[in-house]
C-alpha cells in the first residue's frame, strides 16, 4: 500500500499549519436560508469534510453585497451582520475535527442567475455571457444581457470585498478567498470577450487585471498581514468551458506574476485536468504556470482523484495542496480512506446535483469513521 508521503505531510499557509495537503474545492451547494444565512444543512455538510480528514476546506461562492453579486437562488452570503453570525458554528464545526476553513467570496457579475435582490445583471461591459444557464443551479435558458459597470459600480464592488472579508473574520474564517475564475465577475473583468471597456479597466491585459489587484490590496489593507488571503483563477467559465487565454503562456506569466507581486497568500488554479497543458501541446499547465510565475504557493485542481496522480503533481513540484471537488462530494472522508488503503467510490452526478444541486439528505445521514 502506498503511503502517500507528499498527500499527508503538513503544510504552512501563512500562519496556519495544515495537517495535509487534501483541500476540499469550493462547489455550489444553492442551501442556504432564502435570507442568505448559512443553514444547520450546511454546517452538517463542511462538518463531514474536516471529520474526513481534509486539513482545508474551502466554502462554496459566498456572495459579498445586497446588490448585484447573489449568483444563485438560495446561496448564503456575507454581506451583513446576521450571515455573518450564521457561519459562527459552520467555523466552529469544522475547527472542532483540527481543520482550516476558508470563505470563497464570489460576485457573480453578469453570470448571475438568482438574485433576491435585484433582476438586473451588471458586468464589465453590455455582453451576456456565453452558453445558458445552469439548471441544477436553479437557471434556465440564455444569460440576459447585463448592465455596463459605472465607476460608481467599481468602487461599490471593490468595497463590498472589503465589508464581507471582515464579516469572514468576525465570523471565524481562517481566511478568503477571492474568486476571480469560473466567468464571475472578477474574471469577466479578466476575459478580453467580456471587457470591451475603453477605460483604465478594459483593453490591455495589465487594465483588465487593474480589478483583481485593487480588490486584493484594499481587502489585505483591511484584514491585516495575518490574515490569508488567497485568489482562485481559471481559464475555463462556467457557460465556456474551452476558453483559453489570448496570449497563452505569456499572458499566464503576466498575471502570475502580477498576483505573486501582490499581497496574496496562495493562488488556487482550476482546469479541466490539472496535470494537461493549459496553452497548447507542450505547455505548462495551470498549475506549473501559476508555480513558476507567481512564486507563491499554488493550490491545483482538476481531475485530481487518483491519490497517485495528485501525489506526482506534489512530488513533481508542480503545486503545493490539490483540492478535490466530485472526488470529495463522493468521498468526505477521502484523505481517511486513502490512508487506511480502503475503496474510493465513483461521483454519482445524478444523485448528488439533480434535479438541482442542494445538498441532499442522504448526504447528511452518512456517517463517517474516524
Amino acid at each position: 500500500m502506498m503511503t502517500y508521503n507528499q498527500l499527508f505531510s503538513t503544510f504552512k499557509l501563512g500562519n496556519h499549519t495544515l495537517d495535509n495537503r487534501f483541500v476540499v474545492a469550493p462547489m455550489t451547494r444553492i442551501s442556504g436560508e432564502k435570507d442568505g444565512r448559512a443553514s444547520e444543512a450546511m454546517k452538517h455538510y463542511y462538518e463531514r469534510y474536516a471529520k474526513g480528514g481534509f486539513g482545508l476546506v474551502i466554502s462554496e461562492g459566498i456572495y459579498p453585497d445586497e446588490s448585484y453579486s447573489q449568483g444563485y437562488h438560495q446561496q448564503p452570503g456575507l454581506a451583513n451582520d446576521a450571515h455573518a453570525q450564521s457561519w459562527k458554528p459552520v467555523v466552529e464545526a469544522v475547527r472542532n475535527h483540527g481543520a482550516k476553513l476558508i470563505a470563497q467570496l464570489m460576485h457573480a457579475g453578469g453570470q448571475s442567475q438568482g438574485n433576491a435582490f435585484t433582476d438586473e445583471t451588471i458586468a464589465p461591459s453590455d455582453i451576456a455571457p456565453k452558453g445558458e444557464q445552469l439548471g441544477f443551479y436553479g437557471g434556465s435558458g440564455p444569460f440576459q444581457t447585463p448592465k455596463a459597470m459605472t465607476k460608481e459600480d467599481i468602487t461599490d464592488v471593490k468595497d463590498a470585498f472589503v465589508q464581507s472579508a471582515l464579516l469572514a473574520k468576525e465570523a471565524g474564517f481562517d481566511g478568503i478567498e477571492l474568486h476571480g475564475a469560473n466567468g464571475y465577475l472578477l474574471d469577466q473583468f479578466l476575459t478580453d470577450y467580456l471587457n470591451k471597456r475603453e477605460d483604465e479597466y478594459g483593453g490591455s491585459v495589465e487594465n483588465r487585471l487593474r480589478l483583481l489587484l485593487e480588490v486584493i490590496e484594499k481587502v489585505r489593507s483591511a484584514v491585516g498581514e495575518e490574515y490569508i488571503v488567497g485568489i482562485r483563477i481559471s481559464q475555463i467559465k462556467v457557460a465556456d468551458s474551452a476558453h483559453k487565454w489570448t496570449d497563452g503562456e505569456q499572458e499566464a506569466e503576466y498575471i502570475f506574476s502580477k498576483l505573486g507581486e501582490s499581497a496574496l497568500d496562495y493562488i488556487h488554479v482550476t482546469d479541466g485536468d490539472a496535470t494537461a497543458p493549459a496553452f497548447g501541446e507542450g505547455t505548462r499547465t495551470l498549475a506549473e504556470a501559476a508555480k513558476d510565475f507567481g512564486g507563491l504557493p499554488v493550490i491545483a485542481n482538476g481531475k485530481l482523484g487518483e491519490p497517485e496522480k495528485a501525489e506526482q503533481l506534489l512530488k513533481d513540484g508542480h503545486a503545493d495542496l490539490v483540492s478535490l471537488g466530485t472526488s470529495a462530494l463522493a468521498n468526505p472522508d477521502f484523505p481517511n480512506r486513502v490512508q487506511r488503503g480502503e475503496e474510493l467510490k465513483k461521483f454519482d452526478f445524478q444523485k448528488t446535483l439533480l434535479p438541482q444541486a442542494g445538498i441532499k439528505d442522504h448526504e447528511l445521514q452518512a456517517t463517517l469513521v474516524q
